[in-house]
């Protein structure tokens, strides 16, 4: 079995300050969240071991800025038994997925931008992205991911982080989904929240489960013909956008990108 591990920070137990998942400015709450990061990965990497994964690799796609993006775990921490992706763009790593993949697991996620109990809830970017939409459909960094995947028939049957995004996951992607909450946000910047090793141990037991059954949710595809919708915050983060092929400019702060598929109209648009 193929194993697929998708992880971001501001998901994970513990963290709840922008602080925390920012290394550009070389904070120790930047170092302590790579810790806490890098040890809900490892809980996952175990738990699909004991499903019996075989190959088991994991993609950061945490933007912590400069040096950092993308390459926020710890390295000499990781779990031995997985193997670990630096891309240098999102989306960019397909290789795992084009060879195909039994099935992906989401740690530290986070919710959508505008969720009001979402511990520091964006979509891609706080500062330019507003909402994100596909076929109408609104959604956030999970369903970016999710749809990754979906592409190459790949099924998401775990999404750890806050019981916000738990929720988003399953609007989406259906009740077969295994979730686990490892905090309740309070707001943007507070939550109730397991210990690390409470939160560790839920989500290596929770990726054991959800692999059990490796149908339990359908791979996620956005529909044919794709439409991605983008609403910017302000007219000035739209420009480094808006002379993309693919993409039509509809307002001052929305773009649109369309193809025959969500792959074609992301690719577009992103790259």
């Amino acid at each position: 079995m193929k194993v697929f591990i998708v992880s971001d920070m501001e998901g994970v137990a513990g963290i709840v300050k922008w602080q925390q998942t920012d290394g550009t400015k070389e904070k120790r709450a930047f170092h302590e969240g790579r810790e806490l990061y890098t040890e809900e990965i490892n809980a996952a990497v175990r738990g699909a071991k004991s499903a019996g994964a075989k190959e088991i690799v994991v993609m950061d796609c945490h933007g912590a800025g400069e040096e950092w993006t993308f390459n926020s775990l710890i390295p000499d921490k990781l779990d031995p038994d997985c193997e670990f992706v630096v891309q240098n763009d999102w989306t960019e790593y397909t290789e795992l997925l084009e060879q195909g993949c039994d099935a992906a697991l989401f740690v530290g996620m986070h919710a959508k931008a505008g969720t009001p109990d979402g511990v520091l809830a964006h979509t891609v970017s706080g500062q330019a992205w507003r909402e994100l939409k596909f076929n109408g459909t609104a959604g956030g960094e999970t369903g970016i991911n999710a749809a990754l995947c979906g592409q190459w028939n790949c099924p998401v049957l775990l999404v750890t982080g806050d019981e916000a995004v738990c929720r988003e996951a399953r609007e989406l992607l259906g009740d077969g989904l295994t979730t686990v909450a490892v905090k309740k946000g309070l707001g943007s910047f507070s939550a109730r929240q397991f210990p690390a090793q409470k939160a560790r141990e839920m989500i290596e037991a929770g990726a054991k489960q959800a692999l059990k059954d490796l149908g339990a949710v359908k791979p996620y595809d956005p529909g044919r013909p794709c439409e991605i919708k983008i609403e910017f915050h302000a007219p000035s983060r739209l420009v480094e956008y808006r002379n993309r092929r693919g993409t039509e400019q509809i307002d001052a702060h929305t773009l649109v990108s369309r193809a025959d598929d969500w792959w074609t109209a992301w690719s577009q648009f992103y790259f």
